[in-house]
């Protein structure tokens, strides 16, 4: 199985330089170019100078696709280039597909001009109009594009600032931009989150929006689409911090230290907030006078948010909390919280295929097979992923006895992770968790709290507990996908739905599960056992009849 060169290709370089060499190439490219790679930056610089023609060579096009961010510096005479336009044409199209960060800088030429296609670049389209050549219509869309985004305008002239200081400006805005930028490195990550990005940053708009909670399942996706967020809009904000793995950090150097650390990254000093010279009266002083971007990740403790003094940001701040419990996020102050959503089946199949196949789609004689592991995901990203890697250039084969495998076992890395989740629950929960898992999946809510309470005191408070920590789902019947409803029989789902659609009737609320956790629940119950005759739970008949047949015990069953 071999995926394509393009899609397999690796980031070669950092940086790809698009200039018509006779306006710039001996002044402001050349000292551009020298201070990117004096920072270590990886440029790709093309040293011919002679002109190419309209087409554009593949080891151009290579470069661009290969590169994280494209800068264009546009010139007075830079439309006149037929070679510079089909960079430019291949750029935007990167741009659009590939999400690659795309840099223009007017250089002595008003970037209105640029997006209307006026002054001198008038000319230079009307010349090559004139020639009939196929292409211009595409480069003159491009071309105007490019004038839509936001860069640097050099006007020269006396009243301009010195060309060594826009340069310094460009090269920390680039090595900023490269440095927190994921898209390009792992795009594959960001498949389908779009939608939710855009419902993230229009809560970042509202002015009474201070607090916002991301809540979900543990691999679905958090961190990742809150780190686009903040990748995004962290710029317009004086200062910003993304802190990531709150729980283990506190395990490993405590509570104080961490806030410590947290205050001298946003006050960009040391700080240690026993000191009597800074003290706390100081700290929230400052703390008053920042707007900041923070988000805080893994937060499982309520008392951390106040601890760390977020309340004490300036106006204007965002605090965004990820947490896998509501009711954390809840208490911790969230003016808003977003569940974050699973893919859908579009995106989970792109998703997976870029790891399986290191492209957006499945080869045919695999896509068959695909949509096996899609479906078990269930639209998990942690899920798609670690089967999509695993399976990269295996055989049909292999990928069919994985098929097999995962109906048996489940995937212990997933389960691995997921179980971080059931472990943080009280003995209660997890007994809850386990039962659910085990027998009450596409069950009555109802009907599964009446059985559950009559075993344990407490059982629809926990059951909520659960809910909160994304390892249960309450949906109502008629949302249930449908092979979620194969597990009903064919005559009662046709009776129930019907009667579930009447606007008299109340809809039956239904416990969901995803698949993955009740594997892992099930795998939990295995591990714990040795042999049958010591599980606490049976949920295979065979493995009933053969306790009933051979250990002569009595069993407590669920009907």
């Amino acid at each position: 199985m071999e995926s394509s060169s393009s899609s397999s290709r690796q980031m070669k370089h950092q940086v790809f330089f698009s200039f018509r060499g006779e306006d710039t190439r001996l002044n402001f490219t050349s000292h551009l170019l020298k201070a990117l790679k004096d920072t270590g930056l990886n440029v790709f610089f093309d040293e011919e100078t002679l002109e190419r023609g309209e087409q554009i060579s593949p080891a151009l096009s290579n470069a661009i696709m290969a590169s994280n961010l494209s800068i264009i510096i546009l010139s007075k005479d830079y439309a006149s280039s037929k070679s510079c336009l089909a960079e430019v044409s291949c750029i935007m199209n990167r741009k659009l597909t590939q999400r690659q960060i795309v840099l223009p800088i007017f250089y002595h030429v008003d970037p209105s001009d640029v997006r209307n296609l006026g002054g001198s670049f008038k000319a230079s389209f009307n010349d090559h109009e004139s020639k009939s050549l196929d292409q211009v219509q595409r480069w003159k869309k491009a071309f105007a594009e490019v004038g839509k985004l936001k860069g640097w305008h050099i006007e020269g002239g006396q009243f301009d600032r010195p060309e060594t200081k826009y340069i310094k400006d460009i090269v920390e805005y680039v090595t900023k931009k490269l440095m927190n930028n994921k898209s390009s490195a792992a795009f594959e990550e960001l498949v389908g989150i779009d939608y939710q990005k855009k419902t993230i940053l229009k809560l970042i708009n509202q002015k009474d929006c201070r607090v916002i909670g991301l809540w979900g399942m543990a691999g679905i996706g958090k961190t990742t689409l809150a780190n686009v967020v903040y990748n995004e809009i962290s710029s317009q904000f004086k200062s910003c911090w993304f802190l990531q793995n709150v729980r283990e950090k506190i395990q490993k150097q405590g509570m104080e230290s961490l806030r410590n650390n947290f205050l001298s990254k946003i006050l960009n000093q040391e700080i240690d907030i026993l000191t009597p010279s800074i003290g706390p009266t100081i700290i929230r002083e400052r703390l008053n006078n920042k707007k900041v971007i923070v988000v805080i990740d893994e937060v499982d403790d309520p008392d951390l948010i106040d601890y760390l003094g977020v309340k004490h940001f300036g106006d204007g701040s965002k605090i965004i909390l990820i947490s896998r419990d509501r009711q954390v996020l809840k208490n911790g102050g969230a003016d808003k919280i977003h569940k974050v959503n699973k893919l859908n089946e579009k995106s989970s199949l792109q998703l997976f295929s870029t790891f399986a196949f290191k492209q957006l789609n499945p080869t045919a004689n695999f896509r068959d097979l695909s949509n096996h592991f899609v479906r078990y995901a269930q639209g998990n990203p942690l899920a798609l992923k670690v089967l999509g890697s695993k399976l990269y250039t295996k055989s049909r084969k292999e990928w069919e006895s994985e098929v097999d495998r995962l109906k048996e076992y489940g995937q212990p890395k997933i389960s691995q992770i997921l179980k971080s989740s059931f472990d943080e629950l009280d003995e209660l929960d997890k007994n809850l968790f386990l039962d659910i898992a085990c027998f009450f999946k596409g069950k009555y809510k109802k009907k599964v709290e009446d059985i559950l309470c009559s075993l344990y005191n407490g059982a629809v408070c926990g059951i909520s507990n659960l809910v909160d920590k994304c390892l249960l789902d309450i949906i109502h019947f008629e949302d249930m996908l449908e092979e979620d409803l194969r597990q009903f029989h064919p005559a009662f789902v046709v009776k129930t739905t019907f009667c579930s659609r009447s606007a008299s009737a109340a809809k039956p609320l239904i416990i969901s599960m995803h698949d993955i956790l009740e594997e892992m629940g099930k795998d939990i119950i295995r591990q714990e056992a040795i042999g049958i005759g010591n599980c606490s739970r049976l949920w295979s008949p065979n493995d009933v009849y053969q306790m009933l047949r051979y250990n002569k015990v009595s069993l407590m069953v669920y009907l």
